[in-house]
């Protein structure tokens, strides 16, 4: 019996990083498949042209432009504090943004950058809407990884890279990050209603690392010949987020729309907890709430 088409009508989707490559392409079809999207973006112009292919391409004009940029912690709570204050439910949460540096740099939080968007941006926006998303069940949050993780290991002595920095070194480490946190989200969130799940978009052309120079930049145009597009790069978010086929699955990994195996020390409880930990202490969640240090509420 073949499963029904997915829709998201009557549904409230959050996509970060939503300006470009596979962030714009996964709030173009969440729009096509009914959602009120929350495009989350950096820049304005941007963020107003997604707006407007999504009007031209869907019809749709249930979207919603909020502006953050999430190397900065002040800015996603202000970001979370402006969407909790209308009410709304929220039923997806697309964690997309991403960077790479080839040079180390610190937020204005005094973080290494690579680990603030792609991970401490991850797991702070995700706890500041978990009570929303509760409320809202059945609800879904992917986090968006990469094979990269496979690369890395934890460094917790040297998390931001202050004794030897290595880009792809770093960016794999904060991709293990996501899924670590993912699957302790899943294991936190069990029985509430809501899910955790992280994919793998594949090598994909994307404005990805185009912050690091005019020689990145044509390197990675070469590059793109053989690279996926971001058509093909977003389709495991948007299963994730919208296909019936996973509905009640949580704590997984997925690469191109199938259940895969992440690499062994992702599924180190001990590391996650650790992470977890440690995230908090980072974000100072644990000072403000002890949803955050001790995991969303039991429902055993």
């Amino acid at each position: 019996m073949p499963h029904p088409s997915p829709t998201l009508h009557g549904k409230t989707c959050i996509v970060t990083g939503a300006s470009s490559g596979i962030g714009r392409v996964t709030a173009v079809e969440l729009a096509r498949l009914g959602a009120r999207t929350v495009l989350v973006c950096r820049d304005r112009g941007r963020g107003e042209a997604t707006l407007a292919q999504i009007a031209k391409e869907t019809g749709s004009r249930d979207v919603e432009l909020k502006l953050a940029d999430l190397s900065s912690q002040s800015a996603i709570r202000n970001l979370a504090r402006e969407f909790l204050a209308k009410d709304q439910p929220l039923h997806v949460l697309v964690n997309n943004a991403g960077v790479v540096n080839l040079r180390r740099s610190l937020t204005r939080d005094g973080i290494e950058t690579v680990f603030a968007v792609n991970h401490i941006a991850y797991f702070l926006l995700t706890n500041l809407l978990l009570e929303r998303l509760e409320i809202s069940a059945p609800a879904r949050i992917i986090n968006v990884a990469s094979d990269a993780h496979r690369m890395a290991r934890i460094g917790f002595d040297d998390l931001g890279g202050s004794r030897r920095y290595a880009a792809m070194r770093n960016y794999a480490q904060s991709k293990l990050a996501n899924i670590l946190f993912t699957y302790e989200l899943a294991r936190r969130l069990e029985g509430s209603g809501v899910t955790a799940n992280c994919a793998h978009p594949g090598a994909v052309a994307t404005g990805l690392a185009q912050n690091n120079g005019a020689w990145v930049r044509a390197l990675t145009k070469l590059l793109g010949l053989f690279f996926r597009t971001p058509e093909q790069g977003a389709a495991t978010s948007i299963y994730l987020a919208s296909s019936p086929e996973v509905e009640g699955v949580s704590g997984k990994y997925f690469i191109d729309c199938k259940e895969t195996r992440s690499s062994a020390d992702s599924y180190s409880k001990a590391d996650a907890q650790r992470l977890w930990e440690i995230s908090t202490r980072m974000t100072g969640l644990a000072d403000q709430t002890g949803r955050a240090a001790s995991g969303a509420r039991a429902r055993r």
